[in-house]
Formats: C-alpha cells, structure tokens, sequence
C-alpha cells in the first residue's frame, strides 16, 4: 500500500490513501565465480576523466538562488481548534440529559468540560507581495485556530487566513508587514522532465532546508485532485514541507509542494507539487473576491486508450473521450454528445481527460468556450457556454464580523439551488445541504436535505439562513428541511 501523504506536520490533516500496482525491477549481474573474457579484437576505449573544475562546472550551483529567495520563505506554525470531549455513548448533544452529562460526566465516561489538547502542527509557505501575502497549502492551516508566521531573519508574525480552497489544496495568509522579500513567479508550462529543480521549506521543523532534484513528469493526475495537473519531482520533501516553493534554476517559484507517495510516511523519491499558474488563480480570488468560482460544462469523460483510438477513427490515442452529457446542461446546448472526443479547448490541445476539468474550471461562467471534438472521422467545432458550479468545502474568511459565519455554527455547509435542480426535486426550498457535521450532524441533518425554514419563517438565501440563526434567542434553531417527498423540523444547537 503506497500512502499519498500531504506534507505538513498537522496531525488533523486528512492523509489519503491509494492502493498502487508495485513491480520488481530485476537486478543482473554476476554470480560469484563468474568471469567475463574481454574481446580480443576490441581493446577497450580510453575513458576521459574528469578534473575536479570540469565537475564542479557541469554541476549547477544553487547557492545564488537560495541566498536570493531564500528570505521569502517563510515557516507556518498552526494551533489547531481544542475538540471537546462530548463522547457520551448513546447521547447526543440535542439530547435533554446532555448537558446534564457534559456538566457533572457520567459514570465511567469523560468529565464535562474536559478539552482535548490544541493539536498543533508546521508547514512552509513563501512571500507573494512586499504589504505581506503568503501562499501555502490549504492543508497547513485547515482547522487553524493562530496561525504564525516566522521568518528567516526570525522574526514572527500572526498571520490570518484569507481563504482557503481545498479543491486545489491552495491557502492565502496575510502578515501585518511591508518591504518583504518576495519570490519571482515562473511559467510552469515551460517545465520539461529532466530539469533541475530545488525546494525550500521545513520538513520535520528545520527551518529552511534546500533539497535539489529533478522534474520527473508534468501533468500528474492525482486521486481526489481535479483541478491541479501535478508537477512529479524527485527533489526530497518531508513532513513540514508542505506550502513551501519549488523553484527552476531561473530562480523563479513554479510549483507548490503539497504531497508525496510513500510506504513509509517519509519520501520515498516521489513528490508533487500544484503548478504555480494553478495556484495564482485561486489566490486572485480568494483576495479580490473572498470565493473561488469554478465553472462546469456537465458532461463526463474518460480517456482514451488505443483500442478506443482505433474504435474512433482517431490517428493515436488522445483526447477526452465523453460519456455522458447531462441533458439541458451547456455541454447539451452546445452540441456535445456521448462519443465525442474533446481533442481542444479554447485552442489548447486535450492529451488526456485529466486535463479538461482544469481547463473547463478556469474559464468564467457564461463566457464562450470553444472546444474541438472528434466525430464520425471529422472535427466538430462547437462553443459552450459554462456555468458555475460550487465547490463542497470551500472555506473563506469571515467578511461581517465574529458573528458573520452563522451556518458554521450550525455545522451546515449550503449552496443555493439551481434551477434545473428545483424542478427535478419538485421544491420551493432554495438552499441545499452540501455537508453537514458538528450540531447539524448529530440532529440528523444530511448531505442533498433541502433547507425550507428556520424557526417557523422560509428562507430563500444564504444570508437569509444566516440571519434568521443571528436572531435566534435560545441555543437551538429549529430547521425546516425536505427529504425526498418528507418535510420535518430539526432541532439544531447552536455552536
């Protein structure tokens, strides 16, 4: 079992796992004993060797790079969120005698008010801009509580989360500070295996250390990851790692890196860093607008191997090949159908169907998207128009105060309905469970329930669900959700 790791030290961060196929690579050689005669009729040919000057000079020197950008790294130290221990058996917090137990224990069980220990954890993370933006991963500080940056000249800042996007594992701190180091950002497209990279970050909390490597591949796909096509290096990165830049010899930041396959927990030769294009976008975003949109043109695809090349007509297995088209989506209005192989968009050439979510995902909604597609032996050329879609777990720092971010007391993350999505549901609700845990859970709220009121009054927003929490008096809110063809009312504790 290989284990995808992401590589701060944060023991709440989610580890991945991926079961891949292991072959042996055979040794040859010679037994003991054995003995190889040389060929009389071909002497061996003079083997040039080389002066100590002549390796130093086909070795690169990173020392100029690292002294240069080496200030706009930075270390992130995390203390994560203390989780109450409220595990009653068989009592759930909306339960009349859980206060009971969380106040005086119960028999056998925890004492009430006891707190777990604040988990605390250490990534890296590199300065974007001199007023103090920092990106790292979304990963280092998920959960986070205090978020501090230290420095190279080690001064320490408090930093806050600007936002943060799961979907790419890309976070934006922001330190009270000016005239900051920063690192040059590079072209990650331009990357070719074989080239010289270096990393710089804290693995293991040893504050920037350079480890050096080479490009392996470029547009990885990785389990759970849609939206990054991943750098594969084999420059080593270790836990605490995770946020820190991978740099060309340019000294310009081309990636982040983020996760490592590995059987024992450490680096085993593969690493994977979010390409820095990737990166910028979701930091644009998350600055200017405090969200990250996304857009979706609904169809679903897989690649295209060689017995399918052949099947298609097509002259070498490429492409996206489409399965499934979601009727009334704008892969539909565009034209798109089952059978099709999405071979560019918008003039970028499709080598594999990792690629086109990517692609699809950064372009605006309602713009016009021209994708290319194999048809019957000819090229199709069509023009989508997408729509955006909302990403499950997106997480934004709160714009409207302490009290802004009602539904994360409740537990609940919502999306607003979309229309086509109402008329298949049959529902006057506007609001649509995307995940739920904490109180919402343990009532018995569920992912696809459709929010219809609270406390007796409809809500038709985000903001109005938001509101109607504000001005609950108690410290329940009674929901008023649809499942399936069912209406009940939950009762929720406010957190």
């Amino acid at each position: 079992m290989l284990v995808r790791r992401s590589l701060n030290r944060a023991p709440w961060a989610a580890v991945s796992a991926a079961t891949l196929g292991l072959a042996l690579a055979g040794c040859s050689g010679f037994a003991e004993g054995n003995t190889v005669e040389p060929a009389a009729s071909n002497p061996a040919p003079a083997v040039a060797t080389a002066s100590p000057g002549n390796v130093a000079a086909a070795l690169p020197d990173f020392a100029a790079l690292v002294e240069k950008y080496g200030p706009a790294v930075v270390n992130v130290a995390v203390v994560g969120k203390s989780q109450p221990v409220t595990d009653f058996p068989g009592v759930s917090p909306n339960d009349p005698f859980y206060e009971f137990f969380r106040r005086f224990g119960q028999p056998g069980g925890p004492r009430g008010g006891n707190n777990m220990p604040a988990p605390r954890g250490e990534g890296s993370g590199f300065i974007v801009s001199p007023d103090g933006y920092i990106l790292t991963n979304a990963h280092v500080v998920e959960n986070a509580k205090e978020v501090t940056v230290k420095t190279t000249d080690r001064r320490e800042y408090t930093a806050k989360v600007v936002g943060s996007d799961p979907a790419t594992d890309v976070a934006v701190l922001k330190i009270d500070a000016k005239n900051l180091p920063t690192v040059k950002i590079g072209d990650p497209s331009k990357l070719r295996p074989g080239e010289w990279v270096i990393a710089i970050g804290s693995p293991f909390g040893f504050e920037n250390s350079v480890t050096a490597g080479i490009v392996s591949a470029t547009s990885r796909s990785m389990p759970g990851s849609n939206y990054a096509p991943f750098i594969q290096t084999d420059v080593a990165v270790n836990p605490g790692n995770s946020g820190g830049p991978l740099f060309n010899l340019n000294g310009e930041v081309v990636g982040i890196n983020s996760q490592i396959y590995s059987r024992s927990g450490g680096y085993m030769g593969l690493s994977f860093a979010i390409p820095i294009d990737v990166a910028n976008n979701v930091q644009q975003q998350l600055i200017s607008t405090g969200k990250v949109t996304r857009s979706r043109i609904g169809v679903s695809i897989q690649d295209v191997n060689a017995q399918l090349a052949e099947s298609f007509g097509l002259d070498r297995p490429r492409g996206a090949l489409v399965g499934m088209v979601e009727p009334g989506g704008p892969g539909a209005a565009a034209g798109i159908k089952a059978g099709d192989v999405i071979v560019k968009v918008d003039g970028v050439e499709v080598e594999t169907s990792s690629q086109v979510p990517g692609m699809i995902a950064s372009k605006k909604p309602g713009s016009n998207v021209s994708i290319e597609v194999w048809r019957n032996g000819d090229i199709k050329r069509l023009t989508a128009k997408p729509v955006e879609i909302i990403e499950k777990g997106t997480k934004v720092a709160s714009r409207g105060g302490a009290d802004a971010d009602e539904t994360a007391k409740l537990g609940l993350a919502v999306r607003p309905l979309q229309k086509q999505e109402k008329e298949q549901v049959d529902t006057e609700g506007h609001l649509i469970v995307e995940d739920a845990d904490g109180p919402a859970a343990a009532a018995g709220v569920q992912r696809g329930d459709i929010i219809l009121g609270v406390n007796g009054k409809p809500v038709k927003s985000v903001e109005d669900l938001k509101e109607a929490t504000r001005k609950t008096k108690g410290k329940v809110v009674a929901l008023l959700i649809q499942r399936d063809n069912a209406q009940i009312f939950v009762p929720v504790r406010i957190g």
